[in-house]
């Protein structure tokens, strides 16, 4: 099969339908053909209703965004941007995110995403269109994280609404694109995620025969492990029971470690590059995924929008698997999923708190400065965050201890908490390099990278035939489908008590508690729903206690999950019989696999970083 790669370049150049029935035109802001200095944020689309363009310069403006709009008659129109003054949940007053709005380079009204309390539709002011064709820019003025959803132009007297369906019915009636949305193919398996795990479990489905679908919603595979969020790989591969297990995860990972480096560090390259060399693996980049079609209890196709044109495609197979994380197709699929941490009459677990909750292990935005050979300055930044002496971090980057949102759901409150991650490391940065007792240090210092993609730890967990505890893992229990190893600690976080005496309830820094565990193989039983027949889970979102995701979040242990989960998938097609059919009827045959590996046997293993945890009864 020829190698299919959907990085969808723009389909057209910016046009809208229905120009004739209504004089409006809606510019979607991820449309632009030149964005510019602009980013595409896709992370809340499914919250906010759309991707959305960006401008994050880290207090520096950043180039224009520009598309070309060709509208359906001249004369006067009045414009509304939908925008959203993202520093509102801490500070009432004008936020730092100003823009403006131009049409053929001149200003049109008044500045933008500077008020607000929440993503709502901004009237910019009015503009005379005197030639059908025009040019429209997005003019960042701060480079502080404004941010603009889309632009809608009308001779009406229309308002775009904000309620979510109202919103959504009136994006399609203003988009050019088709009702339904496009085939994408006939496939075998198809990968939600392209992270570590469903990249693997990509890999692994495809050397055994498969035709594999692999969706990643961003324009680079690795998720948290990519250049865009840059934590290094964890835990250790080739272990026993199965030593080939991990082989992929050899190939695909980066051969340098560390946190909040260089985007070279991360090697996205490597990895784009094992999966296009699959010939049956098509990958579709930039594709969100965001809706579920089942018929009872097994899933169908999925729905995907691809994150800058809006092209909408779907994926049909016998076979998926959810490797996005947040659970998101388990989700929709209606799934039994848990979230938060079980109280400790639950399972039994002695690390559980005594009463159950909804905290969950936080996000984390890392950054970093350089040492310049000038003077380098940070403009003032104080929105509802004030640093001083007493609690300023004197630091000069931030990696995953600067963690955020662990009292808040992150699912829902996922862009508060990456927006809070933002706010603090602005303000942190302005009081160091304006105001600190040190800030001579700083002088030079230069606010090189702040990812904008936050690097998640826990949200929804799929529960499947078997949901893994701590017991399970302490009183290491062997169970017959033993499968992928886990080899980090226990390792579960919370609210750093010397941040909590200065910001309670606000946190922004972490602390790490460690319980050393010897090598675990996980039940395969965990890599499947227990109630949606044909699906799959790789990553974080397996079937695990909040306790036992501890150990096996690391992203090589997920690796080695998505390789089970892709060699489980070959079986289900082979013999005609679903993920809980290979436990019941096949698991001597999975063995087998798993004994083998799919790996290329000639790669070496430059991966000998951040491995962790201790060597177990295996290999002492």
């Amino acid at each position: 099969m020829i190698q299919k790669i959907f990085l969808a370049l723009s389909l057209y150049l910016f046009t809208v339908s229905n120009f004739y029935a209504q004089k409006g035109v809606l510019i979607e802001a991820e449309n632009f053909t030149n964005k510019g200095g602009w980013v595409v944020d896709q992370q809340f689309m499914d919250l906010m209703g759309s991707p959305y363009l960006m401008a994050h310069g880290m207090g520096v403006p950043v180039e224009d965004a520009v598309t070309e709009v060709l509208f359906p008659a001249t004369g006067e129109y009045r414009v509304f941007v939908r925008t959203y003054n993202w520093t509102s949940p801490w500070h009432p007053g004008e936020g730092p995110g100003k823009f403006f709005l131009l049409v053929n380079n001149q200003p049109v009204g008044v500045a933008l995403g500077t008020r607000g309390s929440e993503w709502f539709w901004q009237e910019a002011g009015t503009v005379d269109i005197r030639d059908r064709s025009a040019i429209v820019s997005l003019r960042d003025m701060t480079g502080f994280n404004g941010r603009c959803d889309a632009v809608f132009f009308t001779m009406d007297d229309v308002v775009p609404p904000n309620e979510p369906e109202a919103l959504k019915a009136f994006r399609r009636e203003y988009s050019a694109l088709p009702e339904k949305p496009s085939d994408a193919g006939s496939f075998d398996f198809v990968v939600v995620g392209g992270g570590i795990a469903g990249t693997s479990a990509a890999v692994s489905a495809a050397r055994l025969g498969l035709k594999v679908a692999l969706i990643q919603d961003r324009p680079v595979l690795g998720g948290n492990n990519s250049s865009e969020v840059r934590v290094h790989l964890g835990g250790r591969i080739n272990v026993d029971p199965y030593p080939a297990l991990g082989n992929v995860v050899r190939e695909i990972g980066p051969s340098l470690g560390g946190n909040a480096r260089p985007a070279g560090h991360y090697e996205d390259h490597k990895i784009l590059g094992v999966v296009l060399a699959e010939e049956n693996i098509s990958l579709f980049l930039n594709y969100r995924a965001f809706d579920v079609r089942k018929e009872g209890s097994v899933i169908t196709s999925v729905i995907a929008r691809h994150t800058e044109t809006g092209e909408e495609l779907s994926f049909s197979a016998p076979l998926f698997a959810d490797c996005t994380g947040d659970g998101t197709i388990g989700y929709l699929a209606g799934a039994d999923y848990s979230m938060g941490r079980e109280g400790r009459d639950e399972f039994g677990e002695e690390t559980a708190p005594e009463t159950g909750d909804r905290m969950t292990m936080g996000s984390s935005v890392q950054w970093y400065s350089v040492e310049t050979s000038s003077p380098s300055s940070f403009p003032g930044f104080r929105h509802g965050i004030d640093f001083n002496e007493l609690n300023a971090q004197k630091v000069t980057m931030g990696e995953w201890t600067w963690e955020t949102g662990m009292n808040l759901n992150q699912v829902y409150d996922f862009e508060l908490i990456r927006d809070y991650g933002l706010l603090v490391i602005y303000s942190n940065w302005s009081f160091m390099k304006n105001h600190s007792s040190v800030k001579e240090d700083y002088t030079n210092r230069r606010l090189e990278w702040v990812a904008y993609v936050a690097g998640k730890r826990e949200s929804r967990r799929l529960l499947g035939d078997h949901i893994l505890t701590e017991n399970d893992i302490r009183d290491h229990v062997i169970y017959p489908d033993a499968s992928a190893p886990t080899t980090w600690s226990i390792d579960l976080h919370y609210p750093d008590p010397e941040n909590t005496k200065h910001f309670p309830g606000q946190e922004f820094k972490s602390i790490a508690v460690h319980q050393n565990i010897h090598p675990y193989p996980i039940p395969y039983r965990c890599f499947y729903s227990r109630n949606i027949d044909n699906l799959f889970m790789a990553g974080r979102n397996i079937s695990v206690t909040h306790v036992a995701l501890g150990t096996v979040r690391v992203m090589r242990t997920t690796g080695m999950m998505g390789e089970v989960v892709g060699m489980a998938a070959s079986l289900c097609r082979n013999h005609n019989t679903s993920p809980r059919g290979v436990y019941k009827k096949y698991l001597e045959e999975l063995r087998g696999m798993m004994e083998a590996g799919v790996g290329r046997y000639e790669i070496y293993d430059q991966q000998n970083y951040n491995l962790g945890g201790t060597l177990g009864p295996w290999q002492e």
